[in-house]
């Protein structure tokens, strides 16, 4: 088969191979980024303890939390098929998520480095009987190694980006030689088809957007109710999933509407919570009151930002304001997806670089369930509006809610596209059975 790839992938595979000795070097890197999870870093290579269930074994591969939170509906569908789920994903938050939100009886595994010896490991101990892969995580050693043996393999969600489709484009023989070995592509939307279809994907049916189908958040009720008591009088925002360049503007927004709102609480979420000391700092250095979750601390009263520097609480936060900024969009991230904050009751507003999310935000802006804030100005308007009158922010959560009821279904959709492979699958476990 490897004479039949193109050069740039034949020459990926040599130079992945030639890699590994180079790897405990890049694992040393990565474990005082913070980007590894030392008791697991043998997932990386491949390899594990953990045992491999008995019979049918559907893996499911998201690059980090919110593919992984996206294939939430239809774990949960599987499991009711006594389909057994192996969840493989790249970010050491991506497993404490998984570890805090998902059944037991899912098993995590950190996807092993593509090199063809990693990648042969994990394949030969796993041996998965079906694969989804989530969105356009797309690793060559990977998918090539599971269509050498044959193992059906579906791209579920699929997202081809404003910015990754003219980039694949180029090397468009590369990308061909990927897509063309899954058997179906499932796209959240038509625009997301048509770029899945010009680069090679043999059978491309358009489902919808996970995204959209996924369950509000938990939150632990006893620390929400400490939250709310501590606030309690105080309008409070939130700012989710912030970026690296997005705190400076929010704390100056924060300073001009504590002007007309004296009492204002402004919560940061930061997208990587190992940034909250730095966030801290720069907030502290701009004058303003500051408060860190991570250091167990509690807004006080003379608290201006308090910085939620925490895994897996968003859920709490949501539903302790009622409006929310969605982070990475004044930055050119690309947006995150509002959908758990509008289930949980939220007024929206984000900045203009949402292209990850562009057909849900467009649908959103133009009923009127979410506002556009192209800076600091217009945040101030948005949002000092939305404080001054409640019945305006109550329309925009209600068209907010319409919307997300008129977009969703991609669970049932991505579920019917799959019943060929999930149907030979219990014929297969029915037989072992026997």
């Amino acid at each position: 088969m490897t004479g039949s790839l193109p050069m740039t992938l034949r020459v990926y595979r040599t130079l992945s191979a030639a890699a590994v000795p180079l790897a405990p070097l890049l694992i040393k890197r990565r474990l005082k980024q913070g980007k590894e999870d030392s008791a697991r870093i043998d997932e990386r290579r491949g390899m594990t303890a953990d045992v491999r269930p008995h019979g049918p074994l559907v893996w499911i591969h998201g690059a980090s939390v919110g593919e992984v939170l996206a294939a939430a509906g239809l774990i949960e569908k599987l499991r009711a098929l006594n389909l057994r789920i192996l969840l493989t994903s790249g970010t050491v938050t991506s497993a404490a998520v998984v570890a805090k939100r998902f059944p037991p009886d899912v098993i995590h595994q950190y996807v092993p480095y593509d090199s063809p010896r990693y990648v042969a490991r994990f394949l030969d101990h796993w041996q998965p009987s079906l694969a989804l892969f989530i969105e356009s995580d797309l690793w060559p050693n990977l998918i090539l190694a599971g269509d050498a043996r044959r193992l059906p393999m579906v791209l579920i969600n699929g997202r081809m980006s404003h910015r990754s489709f003219p980039r694949w484009r180029r090397i468009s023989g590369t990308i061909e030689a990927l897509l063309g070995r899954f058997e179906v592509c499932l796209a959240q939307s038509e625009v997301d088809a048509e770029r899945f279809t010009a680069l090679g994907s043999r059978n491309v049916v358009t489902t919808g957007n996970l995204k959209l189908d996924v369950q509000a958040p938990p939150a632990d009720n006893a620390r929400l109710e400490r939250l709310m008591a501590v606030t309690r009088g105080r309008p409070v925002i939130v700012a989710a999933s912030t970026h690296p360049g997005e705190e400076e503007i929010l704390a100056e927004m924060h300073r001009e509407l504590a002007r007309y709102f004296p009492q204002l609480l402004t919560v940061i979420v930061p997208r990587h919570p190992n940034r909250g000391e730095a966030i801290a700092r720069m907030i502290a250095a701009s004058g303003l009151h500051v408060s860190l979750r991570s250091h167990e601390d509690l807004p006080t009263a003379t608290t201006d930002i308090y910085v939620a520097d925490t895994m897996g609480e968003l859920g709490l936060f949501y539903r302790l304001a009622p409006i929310v900024f969605m982070g990475g969009s004044l930055v050119e991230h690309g947006g995150q997806n509002p959908i758990e904050a509008i289930k949980l009751g939220a007024a929206i507003v984000h900045g203009p670089h949402v292209f990850n999310f562009t057909d849900v935000y467009d649908a959103l802006d133009a009923a009127g369930g979410a506002k556009h804030a192209d800076a600091q100005q217009a945040l101030v308007k948005q949002i000092g509006q939305w404080l001054a009158d409640p019945a305006a922010r109550r329309a925009s959560v209600e068209a907010a809610g319409r919307v997300v009821d008129q977009l969703g279904g991609a669970l049932d959709r991505t579920l019917g596209a799959l019943e060929p492979y999930l149907l030979q699958l219990r014929l297969e476990a029915g037989a072992a059975n026997a």
